[in-house]
């Protein structure tokens, strides 16, 4: 059985650290546009808050070798997130997320580490510490309610990545499986809630993906039928401009000191107004310039 453990430990820990790795490709546009634009540092301040409590707690458990080893590596990652965050924010931005750093990276987690070793002793120090870290755990996976709740008002999985989705779901499932083979239920509560919440969300995307593709057909078509209002137009113009040559020069050829008002400029008005009210679908199944090519107009 501690065979196994270790072996899902290990499969938890790479996993895991893909999951940390994933804000890589994030942080390289940052530092190639020298600025963080419109993202936010809090997820990356709780998260280096969560992996340092995770790698205490670890260090803590006489069994807890592969929590100390996932954790450690996540709060490296998270920490040049952080500090990647700090050097390139505006200003404004910057002065808020030191703040925010000081306060939960630097106070919050220096007085658990200072309470937990000073005033707590015994098996108390792992529970004490253990339920800070369900906790975090807890609201990390709840966060993505948010995205969960604009992808069904919006219709559109537009918001939630798949594959961070899928990886987070995996992960809380892997944790899941090797807290109930070490027993530990500090462990297993947050990831088992993790993983529920996770299978809700790729349920979401599997609903809503299909509606996405459809509303983006619909979109298609609706920008292909406004060009195809374009071009019709600019065809009418040209045969205006040809019946109003040939008009002008049949009066000037009779002595005539004005042309006759033009019938296709009237007519061609007509189709543009009326091909504006039709759908995109029946702009293809009806082309109006077809009708007004063939269409003999007799002349005085």
């Amino acid at each position: 059985m501690a065979g196994l453990s270790f072996i899902i430990g290990i499969i938890g820990n790479v996993i895991s650290i893909l999951v940390f790795a994933s804000p890589i490709k994030t942080f390289r546009q940052v530092v190639k546009k020298k600025s963080t634009e419109n993202y936010k540092g809090t997820p990356y301040i709780t998260t280096l808050l969560s992996t340092s409590l995770w790698t205490f707690y670890g260090l803590l458990n006489p069994d807890g070798l592969l929590v100390t080893t996932v954790n450690g590596a996540g709060t490296v990652f998270q920490f040049i997130y952080v500090t990647l965050f700090l050097i390139y924010a505006p200003k404004d931005k910057k002065v808020k997320t030191a703040k925010l750093v000081a306060l939960l990276n630097v106070g919050f987690l220096g007085l658990v580490i200072a309470v937990t070793l000073l005033a707590i002793h015994g098996r108390i120090r792992l529970t004490f510490v253990g339920i800070l870290c369900a906790a975090l755990t807890i609201g990390m996976y709840a966060s993505p309610l948010s995205a969960i709740r604009m992808v069904i008002k919006t219709k559109s999985v537009k918001y939630m990545p798949f594959f961070l989705s899928f990886f987070l779901f995996l992960n809380a499932g892997i944790w899941s499986g090797y807290s109930v083979l070490v027993k530990d239920f500090y462990i297993g509560v947050p990831n088992a809630v993790g993983f529920v919440l996770g299978l809700a969300q790729l349920i979401i995307y599997v609903i809503y993906k299909n509606k996405s593709i459809s509303a983006k057909s619909v979109e298609k078509m609706e920008e292909e039928g406004s060009a195809h209002l374009v071009k019709v137009g600019i065809e009418m113009g040209a045969l205006e401009d040809d019946e109003e040559a040939n008009q002008n020069g049949r009066s000037l050829h009779k002595g005539r000191s004005l042309p006759k008002p033009s019938v296709i400029r009237q007519y061609s008005f007509q189709r543009i107004f009326k091909t504006l009210s039709l759908s995109p679908y029946e702009i293809h199944s009806n082309c109006p310039c077809e009708d007004v090519t063939e269409k003999k107009i007799t002349f005085d």
